[in-house]
């Protein structure tokens, strides 16, 4: 089993990271994704933080 993380500011990047990713993998099985958001005010603006998790089997 192996995973694959990924880190992206905008979620539309997230999107694209993780279905080329799946993409790389095809024929190997996913046995989960997992999905979150964090956000950030530094008083100035918000900053969010996407990311997600790619659990397989190798």
């Amino acid at each position: 089993m192996k995973v694959k993380l990924f880190d992206e500011s905008h979620e539309k990047d997230l999107e694209m990271e993780v279905n080329n990713f799946l993409e790389s993998i095809a024929g190997k099985k996913v046995i989960d994704i997992k999905y979150q958001v964090a956000i950030m005010y530094d008083m100035k603006e918000q900053i969010y933080c996407y990311s997600a998790m790619v659990i397989y089997e190798d």
